[in-house]
């Protein structure tokens, strides 16, 4: 009866969000309302994204209020998530780009201080190559952490965990290959992109009429295929390496499964 009362509590408070958010959607005063009243919340995914306490005088806490801004533009009730959830991804992804953009700016202006500021440069050129180095390898690292964070996010959504990836991954190098293609296939195709996202699910009937391989092995690699399709759609750059082509094996390398 306990359980009973909490769910039906749980609808009811789904149900007041949703309206808040048609409200909102409307009326740029109900809108700001709405806005200031989830500050709190729009502020907690900002500092959990960068690890850090995020205030409202930070560029990031902007970039959050924004994402959250946006999600009231584009959340429908249909899509099969709450409103919530679906504003923490929106915020998410947009505070990670952001970081990564001023990421990349930062990186552009050290190098270019480091080859304009010679006369006052007090160290050797090896020095300054390894503190290059030092950076870049810092800031990639720092990426491939946000990224895999994100991923891991993601893929929840279709049910999918790493532990599923590395039991599922194909055996064999051909297909994995093959795996890799028909996710490049459907991640380059906006209407198969389209369904994924909407359905959770494969296009299975119009993808196989772009690949060349049965329905039982597309099947039977389906969480693989998914996964490797996210990377391609959700632009993991760090994460790239693991859809790239794998060279080739010594002659007689196994059979496709």
């Amino acid at each position: 009866m306990i359980l009973g009362k909490w769910k039906k509590k749980r609808q009811e408070q789904s149900e007041d969000i949703h309206a808040l958010v048609t409200e909102a959607k409307y009326d740029s005063q109900y809108r700001n309302d709405f806005i200031r009243k989830y500050q709190p919340f729009i502020a907690k995914v900002a500092s959990k994204v960068c690890k850090q306490y995020i205030d409202q005088s930070r560029d990031e806490y902007s970039v959050a209020i924004e994402a959250f801004n946006e999600a009231i533009n584009h959340y429908e009730n249909q899509q099969g998530t709450s409103f919530l959830s679906f504003a923490e991804m929106v915020i998410r992804r947009r505070v990670i780009d952001y970081i990564r953009k001023e990421t990349r700016q930062t990186r552009d202006i050290f190098l270019e201080t480091e080859s304009t500021d010679e006369e006052q440069q007090q160290e050797s050129i090896a020095q300054v190559h390894a503190s290059v180095n030092q950076y870049q390898q810092h800031q990639e690292i720092e990426r491939r952490r946000m990224d895999i964070a994100d991923y891991q996010e993601l893929l929840k959504e279709y049910d999918i965990t790493f532990q599923d990836l590395v039991t599922l991954c194909p055996k064999h190098v051909d297909a994995r290959e093959n795996a890799k293609q028909i996710a490049k296939t459907l991640a380059t195709h906006q209407e198969f992109v389209f369904h994924l996202k909407e359905k959770k699910q494969l296009p299975m009937k119009e993808l196989l009429k772009f690949v060349n391989c049965s329905r039982k092995t597309v099947e039977r690699n389906r969480k693989y295929i998914i996964a490797m399709a996210l990377i391609y759609i959700g632009g993991y750059e760090s994460l790239q390496s693991y859809i790239e082509p794998e060279e080739d094996m010594k002659e007689g390398r196994e059979i496709s499964e």
